[in-house]
């Protein structure tokens, strides 16, 4: 009798650590939704870098924590990326600047009033045929109920890449971009783009550049904070300087750079 209540504790103990990983697992969950723009978060983020990877500590003690753009709607703010593809900053944002006084104002850039305009309309303003055309397909699936700004807020960062990734012209360098810096979300990491793989191998010292399934193993530390170490948007670099700065912290090289804690 006395063997008998081992066994049934050994019964009972694999249901309990079944339990245990569901409980643990929906704690990162919901810390991942908080922007790092929300209070007291980058602190957290620092905090939590400088922990899970001693290498980190150098470059985060050496430059400021980031400032945050205001907060968009996801709509204008899709709109706006696409209208920068593909184009220096100066020229996209002639674009954009033109794009917003058609439409009566940034408070007018809706889905409806984008439809109403035809590709005629903004060519005018310097808009090419495929990005109309891409503009069209956000706002008819705004239209359709697809997305909507409640929704895209609302969604996980995989469901939401997903969703995004639907519309014509938007693809997975876009999703991430506007994670990073229209959402703030805390844990994007753009594995494919060629600078922030250039980042991490002068990071760690590596002598080829890391593939992006290598970026996921290298990076893995850093989650749920992995876009603190991410891209900017608008890089000028010198290629005789240790350091510079654009859209936030980061440290440049001839041949590669890290991009730190960006906010704006």
């Amino acid at each position: 009798k006395l063997l008998s209540r081992p066994r049934k504790l050994r019964k009972l103990s694999p249901s309990q650590s079944q339990t245990n990983p569901q409980t643990q697992t929906s704690s990162p969950t919901q810390t991942q939704t908080r922007p790092l723009s929300y209070p007291n978060e980058i602190n957290l983020a620092l905090t939590h870098l400088r922990t899970s990877d001693p290498t980190l500590t150098p470059l985060l003690t050496s430059h400021q924590p980031p400032s945050f753009d205001a907060f968009q709607p996801p709509f204008l703010a899709l709109t706006k990326s696409i209208l920068y593809q593909q184009l220096a900053y100066k020229a996209g944002t002639s674009i954009y600047s033109r794009f917003v006084s058609l439409c009566g104002g940034s408070d007018n850039v809706l889905p409806s009033t984008v439809l109403s305009l035809s590709p005629s309309n903004l060519r005018q303003i310097g808009v090419s045929a495929r990005k109309s055309s891409y503009l069209h397909d956000l706002a008819k699936k705004y239209m359709n109920g697809i997305l909507s700004d409640k929704i895209i807020l609302s969604l996980d960062d995989k469901s939401l890449f997903t969703m995004l990734t639907m519309v014509n012209g938007i693809g997975s360098w876009s999703v991430h971009m506007f994670m990073i810096f229209s959402l703030h979300r805390p844990d994007v990491l753009p594995v494919n783009d060629l600078q922030v793989r250039k980042g991490v191998q002068l990071l760690y010292g590596l002598d080829e550049l890391p593939r992006p399934s290598q970026m996921e193993q290298l990076c893995e530390r850093w989650r749920p904070y992995r876009r603190c170490l991410g891209r900017s948007r608008n890089i000028r670099s010198n290629s005789s300087d240790s350091s510079c700065s654009s859209n936030g912290s980061i440290i440049c090289s001839s041949r590669s750079l890290l991009i730190l804690l960006m906010g704006s």
